[in-house]
C-alpha cells in the first residue's frame, strides 16, 4: 500500500452527507473493497492491523463505507474513494482528518495523483530512487 487512488478531489462538489471516523475492525471487507476498487495493492492483514490499532479512517455515507485511508505513523499507506464518490471531496476529508490526528503526513505516489496532493498543499519533490514517483509532506500549520 503506497498510493492514492480514486481520491482526486480537485473537481466536483463536496458531499455534505460524508462523515469521517475511525474505522472498525469489523469493516475490513468494506475497506478492502474501497482499496481494491482504487486498484491499490493493499494487504488485508496489514489493513486489519491498522483497523485494530485505530490507524484506519473511513468516510461513511448513508451507513456505507465510501472511502478509506490507512496510516502507518504519519505515513499514508493508502487512500481511496469508492468509484461513485470520486471527485466529490471524500479523499480530501480523509486526508484532513488524518492531518488533524497526526499534525504531519507523508505520502509516496505516482504522477497520476499528483494534482490531488498538490491541491491539499503537500510539499512535493521527485524521488530520486523511483522513476516517476514523488514524495509529499503536509504539515498542520
Amino acid at each position: 500500500m503506497d498510493d492514492a487512488a480514486g481520491a482526486d478531489d480537485t473537481a466536483g462538489a463536496d458531499d455534505d452527507d460524508i462523515r469521517v471516523r475511525e474505522g472498525d475492525p469489523d469493516e475490513l471487507v468494506a475497506v478492502m473493497r474501497v482499496f481494491d476498487a482504487g486498484l491499490l495493492e493493499a494487504d488485508a492483514a496489514g489493513v486489519r492491523d491498522r483497523l485494530a490499532a485505530g490507524d484506519c479512517l473511513v468516510a461513511e455515507a448513508s451507513g456505507r463505507v465510501v472511502g478509506a485511508l490507512a496510516l502507518d505513523g504519519d505515513y499514508i499507506d493508502a487512500v481511496a474513494a469508492s468509484p461513485s464518490r470520486r471527485g466529490r471531496g471524500v479523499g480530501t476529508r480523509l486526508v484532513r482528518a488524518a492531518l488533524d490526528r497526526r499534525g504531519r503526513l507523508v505520502a509516496d505516489f505516482d504522477g497520476g495523483v499528483r494534482p490531488f496532493y498538490e491541491a491539499l498543499g503537500f510539499d512535493i519533490e521527485e524521488r530520486g530512487d523511483d522513476d516517476g514517483r514523488f514524495r509529499g509532506v503536509l504539515r498542520d500549520e
